[in-house]
């Protein structure tokens, strides 16, 4: 059994609405882990129970102030009995210390096969593989059972994280890393090899060494099966096939995955005979759409979280300020999006101050903010959607949720150019005339559409997209950008911008190769929710930009339209779109409103 991608949300509740949520949550999914041993232990199996990482990361449960031990996380893991514990490339988001600090009060192995200390100094609270023993109740006279259990995950991790990890560790590459730790395994006398493999699907063609390398770790013959994660797909899935058993549980707690495995004894020891492979959902909808729960939440669990969860509670609902309109992202992708203005003019602002009595402080100010919550594969439910009105902590989260840094770099124009181009390729074509393209282009991730605030520009959708979401070009011809300004005037390609940007694009997240080469301009460690707080409760001025007009739209295709997948609760923010004369929305099977845009 497997759970992935939990990014905290260990109880079946939404801490940035402050409500209850029977759509995600570890201690919903622990009832399907109950059952599921109940029914090994009726067909006298036995089981294991692992996780695939990217678990400490992702609401305010798992942000605790006093660094409280031991942390939620280990508390539920603890209680539910886990057997091995993988690793994601968000679980280092607060650094080493911070992760070692959670891990010691770990109940079980925690694996990561493909980092190493880059010194003798630092010690790392995991270890490179782990083996375990079980013995097989219908064979009670035979050897146990070996089973050999390995973890990976992106090698980027080291970059994406280079402010907490850079000159500390090393990555190995992710499949020959995989390779390696498995025969080794299988050298020690393991039955059976299970990945952790905290990577998504790819393409055939990727190199080895792309985030997303499940579909070459599938091939390594010494590994029986594999658990997915990093991408919130659900696998199995009919359109992608394996040859051997891989689930990959969706994210947030939303589905347990079921391996089940079973073996044959013989002269030659314990050997694979068949398998199935499954996942099991904690939610499904009704005919109306709503979700409705399918199991309750697990009381044990419940009961050892309700410290923690009351003061979480607690701390996020401190009153922060006020708001005169909504803030939120049902319309990011085609409208202006007031949420990711004052995020980006929170930026500025800081970074103004901080760049007082420098020569960088009379270059042109930029600020670059993407959406951190936009739907897609997390859900209709994952939007920000904060409303007018007071603000409290809670709503500082919901603006910016994930732990990254401001960062500055100065660019060219030049480089700005090929930056909004990047940003461009989030879109599909669309061919004039027609009304049923999705305006998205669903392998690209949302937070990957980046909006620089103090400029003025078109995006052209009859254009192909100029850069594969690799960062290298697609099409040297093609330009989808138009009547790019700055003050009023075309970009001039020799002028120096700065930009306020956040440590994870700077450091090289979402392969924008512009920006890795680009100028870091050296700043205090300031995290960009603590800098969206000040804003809003007046410690840092209103800045130049909140004055001016929405930075992009897209440029006129008339006759035509897109479709837009966005969430249910846009209903009550359509009078924004009123402009448009939209067709009436129509809800689609898996819980999102579709609208048909005009371009």
């Amino acid at each position: 059994m497997a759970t992935t991608d939990l990014h905290m949300n260990l109880l079946g509740y939404d801490y940035y609405r402050d409500q209850a949520d029977p759509s995600v949550g570890l201690a919903h999914t622990a009832s399907l882990i109950a059952g599921a041993r109940d029914e090994a232990t009726r067909l006298g199996a036995v089981t294991l129970l692992l996780d695939n990482g990217d678990s400490m990361q992702g609401t305010p449960l798992g942000e605790q102030p006093d660094a409280r031990s031991p942390h939620p996380l280990m508390k539920a893991f603890q209680v539910l009995s886990y057997d091995a514990i993988g690793l994601g490339n968000h679980d280092f988001n607060f650094g080493l210390d911070t992760l070692e600090h959670i891990l010691k009060t770990a109940p079980c192995p925690v694996i990561c096969s493909n980092m190493k200390a880059a010194s003798p100094e630092t010690k790392l609270p995991f270890v490179a593989s782990a083996i375990l023993e079980r013995q097989m109740l219908d064979h009670p006279d035979a050897p146990p059972v070996r089973i050999g259990l390995l973890s990976v995950l992106p090698e980027q991790t080291v970059q994406w994280d280079a402010h907490l990890l850079q000159d500390r560790v090393q990555m190995m590459n992710i499949v020959q890393s995989a390779r390696t730790t498995s025969a080794a395994l299988r050298a020690a006398g393991c039955d059976i090899v299970i990945a952790l493999a905290h990577t998504g699907l790819g393409h055939e063609t990727d190199p080895d060494n792309s985030e997303n390398a499940l579909q070459h770790l599938v091939q390594i013959d010494d590994i029986d099966a594999l658990i997915g994660g990093h991408t919130h797909l659900r696998l199995p899935d009919p359109a992608t096939p394996f040859s051997k058993p891989v689930v990959m549980p969706g994210a947030f707690g939303s589905h347990l995955g079921v391996i089940d495995l079973r073996l044959k004894h013989g002269d030659d020891g314990w050997k694979l005979d068949a398998w199935d492979c499954g996942l099991r959902p904690i939610s499904q909808r009704t005919t109306t759409g709503e979700l409705a729960p399918l199991v309750t939440e697990d009381a044990a669990l419940v009961s050892a979280l309700a410290e923690d969860h009351a003061a979480t509670v607690e701390r996020i609902n401190a009153p922060v300020g006020q708001i005169e309109h909504s803030l939120h992202s049902y319309f990011t992708f085609f409208a202006p999006d007031r949420a990711l203005a004052l995020v980006a003019c929170a930026q500025a602002a800081e970074l103004r101050e901080q760049l007082k009595n420098t020569p960088a402080c009379e270059l042109p100010l930029l600020s670059a903010v993407s959406p951190c919550k936009f739907g897609a594969r997390t859900g209709p439910g994952h939007f920000t959607d904060v409303p007018a009105g007071p603000l409290s902590r809670r709503h500082v989260a919901d603006l910016h949720i994930f732990p990254n840094y401001l960062n500055a770099v100065s660019i060219s124009g030049a480089m700005v150019l090929e930056w909004l181009e990047m940003l461009a390729g989030m879109f599909n074509q669309i061919t004039p005339g027609t009304d049923s393209t999705p305006l998205i282009d669903f392998d690209r991730a949302g937070h990957n559409f980046d909006v620089l605030h103090g400029l003025d520009y078109q995006i052209d959708l009859s254009v192909p997209a100029r850069f594969h979401a690799s960062g290298k070009l697609a099409d040297p011809q093609a330009h989808r950008i138009r009547d790019p300004l700055w003050n009023g005037k075309p970009i001039d390609p020799d002028q120096q911008f700065v930009v306020a940007v956040n440590s994870h694009r700077a450091a090289g997240g979402g392969n924008f190769p512009m920006v890795q080469q680009a100028t870091q301009i050296p700043l205090p460690r300031c995290s960009i929710q603590d800098i969206v707080y000040d804003y809003l409760n007046g410690t840092l001025p209103t800045d130049p930009l909140a004055a001016a007009s929405p930075p992009w739209r897209l440029a006129p295709m008339p006759g035509s339209h897109a479709l837009v997948y966005t969430g249910p609760a846009a209903r009550r923010y359509l009078e924004e779109l009123s402009h448009m004369n939209l067709p009436l929305p129509e809800p689609t099977p898996d819980g999102f409103l579709q609208l048909k845009i005009p371009l």
